[in-house]
């Protein structure tokens, strides 16, 4: 196992219920993001990284596109059995640094920042060799990868607000030795007015770093856009979607 957290059956219970309501189970978001990907898929075969409970591998099945998974958390895999049987979305349990499944593939791809859910540098590049030793010539490898938001740390300060609203507090915490990030989430029941508590840990990188890993690997950069809908990447993008290609 990885330095991965393993999510609970609690989280995993409740985890589509969170993401439909922060908006990232839209159509709005994830029909952008599916197109991307099945574009970049073509006629071959797609597997995702850490599938979770198949917020897009599922619709991305759906599209047309066989798509196999790579998960750690066996709750996690659960939830997306109820949407897909395994004969139609097949799904590994183990880590994705180094869990290998049988066949060749044209698209890896690894969304939502979860490359950062391995903390340390060494399971990241290990990341980026098994998402390599998957694909066939030509293939590519997707992450999508908020940039870390340190400009907004003026001296002495370590946490930055990401979300206050009246359900949900939200901010990091960062560890600028380590390049650690610690999610801190406080929900708020809308029932009893309670708030729940949880955070995770994170080793963030810069797009510059992965390019290296990629290189590491024996992939090139081919593309790097702010969003899934391919706009610009600039200076003040707070997030990116790269694709590395293995050369045919």
């Amino acid at each position: 196992m990885t330095s991965s957290q393993l999510w609970t059956r609690e989280t995993a219970d409740r985890y589509d219920a969170e993401e439909a309501e922060s908006g990232m189970g839209s159509a709005a978001v994830l029909g952008p993001t599916v197109d991307f990907l099945a574009e970049l898929a073509g006629e071959g075969r797609a597997l995702e990284f850490a599938i979770g409970t198949g917020r897009v591998g599922v619709p991305l099945r759906e599209r047309g596109v066989p798509v196999a998974g790579i998960e750690l958390s066996e709750h996690m895999a659960a939830v997306l059995r109820r949407k897909a049987a395994e004969e139609t979305l097949p799904v590994t349990l183990g880590d994705m640094a180094t869990t290998v499944v049988p066949g060749e593939f044209t698209l890896v791809y690894l969304v939502y920042n979860t490359i950062t859910n391995l903390l340390t540098q060494d399971e990241q590049v290990e990341c980026f060799r098994n998402a390599a030793r998957h694909l066939g010539p030509g293939g590519r490898f997707v992450i999508e990868l908020g940039v870390p938001p340190l400009r907004f740390l003026p001296p002495g300060q370590v946490a930055v607000p990401f979300d206050v609203s009246e359900r949900h507090l939200g901010f990091d915490t960062f560890d600028l030795v380590e390049q650690i990030l610690v999610s801190n989430h406080f929900t708020r029941d809308p029932g009893d007015g309670s708030y729940r508590r949880d955070n995770s840990r994170h080793r963030y990188a810069w797009p510059a770093e992965l390019d290296l890993m990629a290189r590491i690997a024996g992939l090139e950069l081919e593309r790097r856009v702010a969003d899934w809908d391919g706009a610009p990447f600039t200076a003040d993008s707070a997030k990116h979607i790269s694709v590395w290609r293995k050369p045919a």
